[in-house]
């Protein structure tokens, strides 16, 4: 019988027994808090959003500190992420933080790709997470967990409606990470334009088909508070670190010429909304859509790639070993049918090599063939050349010779013919 079907059948035998006394396993839940606060917790937020849309503020005024970072500017050649963790304590309870902006998002000419840097960086964590799982030795419980938990998206207040941009980067991102759409500075535009404008968002989402992060409502505890700040989306918020004494109290506020406005006030803005809801009620169950929703479904996507299945063809469960040792045979038999390729086309490039070699060496034998005959035509052009200036020069020496015995032979019969005439005139 296999594992699976003892497996099952335990599982459906389970019959529920009363107890005759106090046993103690009700400190179970004590038992997980005090251990989950000793190990900490891990929470990590993607802010996207155009330059100078209060990103960071918002970020200083939620946590109640100040983050370092350098403010960005509008000269990027290309979106980049910058990503921050932050040890934080609150009572006895710690919190490592982590906080990713997009330097650049929005400010190139072209913004046809700006998401592809964002989208790259969620599932580089989704699989760095994967890895560590897939090891034999795993250290899950020690493994700083980068994976995305939840993404404040930022909207410009323009009163308008969103901009392409918006609607294309939410529209990728929303099976991969959980969206909380906020305006950002929204005290740049009066209540009846917010109203309104909050409004054309949600209605603009519905239509393109956004999926942004609802707040869950299944928890009786939670679901009336939920139920109600899910009618806000999205939060209109504003950020300050500045305190501003209002009557007799110490406030988070921004001053205007015209008056001042208050951050912590809901009449002023949905800031505390955010925070309660981000924070206080829901950071958990933004932590747990993350790893059984987003990450399950890179892991399947990831997994089905690699050939890895739950049932087989008779829908019956497939065995982890099955499947290693399928996917094995399979890659064996394409590594060798890519080496029989590979042996196939070397053996044909070297034939064609040859051929090349051969051609190569029938056309030197002709050009040498073709030299030498030139050669053997200069060489005799040569020596008949040689031998017309030797039959010139024996011709030449030939008629030197006579010339020098004519000239030779000529005093001497000057010199007889003046004796001859000096006897005939003494007779």
């Amino acid at each position: 019988m296999a594992a699976t079907d003892i497996a099952r059948q335990v599982g459906e035998g389970c019959r529920t027994l009363p107890l005759a006394g106090h046993v103690g396993f009700d400190s179970l839940p004590d038992q997980l808090v005090n251990k989950s606060v000793g190990q900490g917790f891990c929470f990590n937020i993607l802010c996207v959003g155009e330059t100078g849309l209060g990103k960071s503020t918002l970020m200083d005024t939620l946590f109640n500190t100040k983050f370092e970072g350098e403010p960005a500017t509008h000269t990027q050649p290309g979106v980049q992420l910058r990503s921050n963790t932050y040890d934080l304590q609150e009572s006895n309870v710690g919190l490592k933080l982590t906080i990713v902006s997009t330097v650049g998002f929005g400010d190139q000419i072209n913004k046809e790709d700006s998401y592809k840097p964002i989208v790259e960086f969620i599932d580089a964590q989704f699989e760095a997470y994967l890895q560590e799982e897939l090891k034999i030795r795993r250290v899950l419980h020690t493994y700083h967990d980068s994976r995305i938990h939840a993404c404040l998206y930022f909207i410009a207040p323009t009163g308008h409606s969103l901009k392409s941009l918006d609607l294309v980067t939410m529209k990728k991102l929303d099976s991969k990470v959980n969206i909380i759409p906020i305006i950002g500075k929204s005290d740049t535009i009066s209540k009846s334009e917010l109203t309104k404008f909050k409004i054309k968002i949600t209605s603009e989402l519905v239509s393109n088909g956004v999926q942004i992060y609802q707040f869950p409502t299944d928890d009786e505890s939670v679901a009336e508070i939920n139920g109600t700040m899910n009618a806000h989306l999205p939060f209109a918020v504003i950020g300050s670190t500045e305190e501003v004494k209002i009557g007799n109290k110490m406030m988070k506020a921004r001053q205007y010429p015209w008056g001042t406005v208050q951050v912590e006030n809901e009449a002023h803005c949905d800031f505390v909304k955010l925070r309660e809801m981000l924070i206080r009620v829901n950071m958990e169950d933004l932590r747990e859509q993350t790893h059984t929703r987003h990450y399950e479904l890179y892991r399947r996507c990831k997994l089905e790639e690699m050939g890895f299945k739950d049932t087989d063809p008779d829908n019956k469960p497939f065995s982890l070993q099955e499947t290693y040792e399928a996917k094995r045979n399979e890659f064996l038999g394409e590594l060798q049918k890519k080496e029989e390729e590979m042996r196939q086309m070397f053996v044909q490039r070297v034939k064609e090599k040859e051929a090349e070699l051969k051609e190569a060496e029938k056309e030197l034998h002709e050009k040498f063939d073709r030299l030498k005959k030139l050669h053997q035509d200069e060489k005799k052009k040569l020596e008949d050349k040689k031998k017309s200036l030797d039959d010139e020069i024996h011709a030449f020496k030939q008629r030197k010779t006579a010339a020098e015995l004519l000239q030779a032979q000529g005093p001497q019969a000057g010199g007889t013919q003046t004796l001859k005439r000096d006897k005939e005139k003494k007779n």
